[in-house]
């Protein structure tokens, strides 16, 4: 199941949002700031005062005609893959000589690095 809720703000003003923002220093001396997560949001400067200023104004322009909202989907639970086969070997005459031999084997390959 999906829905959709459009975020409100009860009150009058804008709802404030935070964007983190790449600010770099660009090999022509100018300064770039991309908004990250929306890489087609980037902006250049000759100081990084004025690449934040111009990528602020593309920002709001962006979202001048748009909205964002919540999507809520049900996480699908797929079953452990596991469960199908543990404890499958529990009563089989065999297994505790099976552990053993693997055990052996583990000491063997530890001695040899010692």
């Amino acid at each position: 199941m999906v829905s959709l809720n459009p975020l409100t703000n009860p009150s009058t003003e804008n709802p404030k949002f935070t964007y983190n923002v790449l600010l770099a220093q660009e090999q022509d001396a100018r300064f770039s700031a991309v908004v990250i997560g929306l890489s087609d949001l980037k902006s250049l400067g000759k100081t990084e005062e004025e690449a934040l200023e111009n990528l602020q104004q593309l920002l709001q322009e962006r979202l001048k005609n748009s909205k964002i909202i919540t999507l809520k989907t049900d996480c699908i639970q797929a079953e452990n893959p596991w469960t199908k086969v543990i404890g499958m070997y529990k009563d089989n005459p065999l297994f505790d000589e099976v552990l053993s031999e693997i055990e052996a084997e583990r000491c063997k390959l530890y001695n040899s690095f010692i």
